[in-house]
């Protein structure tokens, strides 16, 4: 009756491990999922900021020739 019991406890206790790790995971996703969505937007500033430079100086004509 001890290995049953001892199967049974060792199963648990690995089912138990797998669910935190799986919710380790989960949160560290959304981590990441929530920087990529920052990093994306100061890009997209950023080449919004150029394209605004990069038009004033076309304008001005003072262009690297």
């Amino acid at each position: 009756m001890f290995w049953p019991m001892l199967a049974i406890a060792l199963g648990f206790c690995g089912i138990a491990v797998l669910g935190v790790l799986a919710v380790r995971v989960f949160v560290e996703a959304q981590r990441l999922g929530r920087q990529v969505a920052v990093t994306t937007e100061r890009i997209q500033r950023a080449a919004e900021e150029l394209e605004r430079s990069a038009t004033r100086l076309a304008a001005t004509g003072d262009a690297l020739r």
